[in-house]
């Protein structure tokens, strides 16, 4: 992989030193000058800055108020202080108002202030890095919370209501046929099975790492659609496929979207439908794989859409299917890791269409 390319920021009044600087290190990073404090408060807006370098004597700011002013807006670039003037004061000052992560003597070395740039990047990357892992860690800590409080009441649920079956069975043993129970039972362990695999599909999605290998949709579309085309058989499935050249993704992650969203497809049909459809169309080119999942079943209500892919977040439903809530949080999760995107058109009471495009990760 090409390595990341650090941006800097120079603000001096001199222009011979700006032009020095440009050319001494313009092949070694993306430069950019500037004189006036403004123009370099409108880069740091527009662009992400990493190292930022100004010049402490300037008639209109000082390089110890330029870093003061935009240490609140901009708390991770990291700041040098260019300055041929040592007193103490001037260090105190740079240090507790400006926050300075480095102080560079006037006339500098080029050389030296090479190395002091690069240091400085590779901290910021590090930072920047430990920020991101600690905001995901948050993040995961809140869903497992969530988890752990949902994945139990919904456990327990269809757990419940087979032990009510159960004893409402050996009340009527003598006085009326227990088997009239048992669709009832077996409805309850299939809820509960499936909310087990989704747990089992978020638990993998979450620890496994990519594996990039060779996917033939023919034939991953097709197990899909033979694994889950007993959930309903009255189901007809519509299937294009288009795929001419090879493609490569992550197939555990691209079975298990693929899987999740032909199940909700069959799931949430209209149970007074007369012709319920799945249509499934595939086209891959050497960049991407363009996915669409259309049904005409009961749709999804407008105000609802956005919230879908959240974690235990259910819709109201026509045919009163009750879902586990976690199945369109796992495609979105696979997604993130695989830099999938996803689009979906619902009309409440006439379908639902999901647009998935993949990237092709050919070797």
């Amino acid at each position: 992989m090409t390595k990341a390319r650090a941006r800097i920021l120079y603000i001096d009044d001199e222009d011979n030193n700006l032009k020095a600087f440009k050319a001494s290190f313009r092949r070694d990073f993306e430069i950019y000058t500037v004189s006036d404090a403004n123009e370099a408060y409108r880069i740091l807006d527009e662009i992400e800055i990493h190292v930022a370098l100004a010049d402490q004597r300037m008639p209109k700011v000082s390089g110890v108020e330029f870093f003061e002013k935009i240490q609140e807006k901009h708390p991770d670039i990291v700041r040098i202080l260019i300055t041929a003037y040592t007193n103490s004061q001037t260090i105190i000052d740079a240090v507790n108002k400006g926050k300075i992560n480095q102080y560079v003597v006037k006339p500098w070395d080029p050389q030296n202030l090479k190395n002091i740039i690069d240091s400085s990047f590779n901290a910021h990357q590090v930072k920047k890095e430990l920020k991101m892992k600690n905001a995901e860690l948050l993040k995961t800590n809140d869903e497992l919370n969530r988890f752990v409080y949902s994945a139990s009441h919904d456990l327990r649920a269809p757990l419940m209501s087979i032990l009510g079956l159960v004893e409402l069975s050996r009340l009527e043993k003598e006085s009326g046929d227990p088997f009239i129970y048992l669709d009832m039972i077996e409805k309850s362990v299939q809820k509960l099975d499936v909310f087990i695999q989704n747990i089992i599909e978020y638990y993998q999605n979450a620890r496994a790492e990519s594996n990039y290998e060779q996917i033939d949709f023919k034939v991953l579309v097709n197990d899909v659609v033979d694994t889950l085309k007993n959930t309903d058989p009255s189901v007809k499935f519509l299937l294009d496929i288009e795929q001419d050249c090879d493609y490569f993704n992550d197939e555990f992650r691209v079975h298990v979207i693929m899987n999740n969203l032909v199940s909700n497809a069959i799931k949430y049909q209209k149970s007074d439908a007369g012709n319920p459809e799945v249509s499934i169309q595939v086209k891959v080119d050497h960049q991407k794989a363009i996915i669409r999942i259309k049904d005409n079943g009961v749709g999804i209500l407008q105000e609802h859409l956005e919230n879908i892919f959240k974690m235990f977040f259910r819709t109201k439903t026509l045919n009163r299917t009750p879902g586990t809530g976690i199945g369109l949080y796992i495609i979105k999760e696979a997604l993130s890791k695989i830099n999938g995107e996803i689009q979906v058109n619902s009309v409440f009471g006439e379908g639902t269409t999901f647009e998935l495009v993949l990237p092709n990760l050919e070797a």
